[in-house]
């Protein structure tokens, strides 16, 4: 018995020694649960019973607590420097997009007089790709056969040609997709073409401004052109 209690003792004293070396400085705020739950420990310790004293399996147990909570905050101040170290980066290279056109998910699709350019990603390899263009009122412009693809992303351009063998007035127009893989229909996402106006930094990602298209992530950003 007197072992146990020397051991307690003595494992009270290293703790209270060493809330009292963090007492001298000021606490943040991420530290304070922690030093609550280190003091309430030490008292535990400190006021057990003398007839009924924790034995060295319950000693063991709580001061591996102390260093499971010190463990804990220890990574979770790591992760947080890891990922600003992350968010940083990714500021720099979202920077090096500005001005760059780049295809993210949507269906609108741009004429002007240099023609329009748009993409479309595919899970899986296509024979036959085909696209049909519609005006603001619904209105199919245009049907275009763009051939046969492979997994991936893929960009095409469109000279404004109509099917009535005009050229389409400049302005907005939407796309809408179909990919075929023998009799099997394959998944076909749209891709709208955009420049990168500037860089949001958000308070967990870096974002990108696209033109007027919005908002997006980087991961959104399917291919730079």
């Amino acid at each position: 018995m007197t072992t146990v209690n020397s051991a307690t003792s003595s494992a009270a004293d290293a703790v209270m020694s060493n809330l009292a070396r963090n007492s001298a400085a000021p606490e943040k705020s991420e530290e304070l649960s922690q030093t609550r739950f280190l003091k309430l420990l030490t008292t535990q310790l400190k006021n057990q019973d003398p007839m009924n004293p924790l034995d060295n399996a319950q000693v063991t147990s709580q001061l591996a607590q102390i260093s499971t909570v010190d463990g804990i905050e220890r990574l979770n101040t790591m992760l947080g420097q890891i990922m600003e170290g992350q968010q940083s980066s990714e500021a720099m290279q979202a920077a090096s997009l500005v001005g760059r056109g780049v295809l993210v998910p949507g269906k609108g699709l741009l004429l002007t007089e240099a023609g329009a350019v748009g993409g479309f990603s595919l899970d899986a390899p296509a024979d036959k790709v085909t696209m049909s263009i519609k005006d603001a009122n619904g209105l199919e412009v245009a049907n275009v056969d763009l051939g046969a693809f492979d997994a991936g992303t893929h960009n095409f351009q469109w000279d404004g040609a109509a099917a009535d063998g005009t050229r389409a007035a400049n302005g907005k127009y939407t796309v809408s997709l179909a990919a075929t893989a023998g009799d099997t229909t394959a998944a076909a996402e749209s891709l709208e073409f955009g420049a990168v106006s500037s860089v949001v930094r958000g308070p967990k990602s870096t974002d990108l401004q696209i033109g007027d298209l919005g908002i997006f992530k980087m991961s959104e950003i399917r291919q730079i052109l």
